[in-house]
């Protein structure tokens, strides 16, 4: 298997790289345009990402299972498992207008995903400065808040390369709660989005169903926030398959 991945893997690069460089003059000029324009943009790049993935032969299914709020600020908590955790992310819960928190190396350098971390409304946070990080978060936060946009964290800050969920840092979440008390929190468990690179980064895993799943909203003034974070980290980690 490993050796066929080799020839599949290598159409894969060619086929994600070409998409980063095709779409990052787009979305320049869906910016220009405006703000939905570049959305739109960076919607479809995530769809092509998310099906190019069968190239491999990796199928990605997303499962809503609760009615999600709208028109009020959602935070999205979910565990990391890999790059490919993100795009179906972007894709499937488009209408939410979810924002990322990322660390500051990923805002430039990487065609279009660069681009649309720095321009897009994202947390870029300093992992080494932890002034930086706390000023941005309260910026973030604050931004979602006044646009009505929802967030995106992983609170393990880095994938697992195992699928066994790391410990939950809670630092960025509290600071996005402290500034959209009216929000709703809701959990996502991501399965088996590591076993793509789990020969390393290549060639990739091949014929592997990641899915992502979404479970109750929690309104967050209805618990102490210990009890959220809480309750919040049990949820996601009690549908891991460990």
């Amino acid at each position: 298997m490993k050796l066929i991945s080799y020839f599949f893997s290598s159409i894969f690069a060619i086929v994600f790289f070409l998409s980063l460089l095709i779409f990052h003059p787009l979305q320049w000029i869906g910016l220009k345009i405006g703000y939905q324009s570049h959305k739109n943009v960076v919607d479809t790049l995530n769809w092509i990402l998310t099906k190019s993935l069968i190239i491999i032969g990796n199928t990605v299914s997303f499962r809503i299972t609760h009615p999600i709020p709208e028109n009020t600020t959602i935070i999205f908590v979910a565990n990391h498992q890999g790059l490919f955790d993100i795009p179906p992310i972007i894709w499937y819960l488009r209408k939410y207008h979810s924002k990322f928190v990322s660390k500051i190396e990923l805002g430039k350098g990487i065609p279009s995903i660069s681009f649309n971390l720095k321009h897009g409304g994202a947390a870029l946070i300093n992992r080494k400065d932890p002034k930086q990080a706390l000023t941005e978060l309260k910026e973030f936060g604050q931004r979602i808040h006044d646009n009505n946009w929802s967030a995106t964290i992983f609170p393990e800050g880095t994938r697992s390369v195992t699928g066994k969920p790391k410990k939950f840092h809670y630092n960025g979440l509290k600071m996005m709660i402290k500034y959209n008390p009216e929000a709703y929190i809701v959990p996502i468990t991501i399965n088996d989005s590591w076993k793509v690179f789990k020969y390393g980064k290549f060639p990739l895993g091949m014929f592997n169903r990641i899915t992502l799943e979404t479970h109750q909203p929690i309104k967050i003034d209805t618990l102490p926030i210990d009890e959220l974070l809480q309750k919040t980290e049990a949820t996601i980690i009690s549908k891991i398959n460990l």
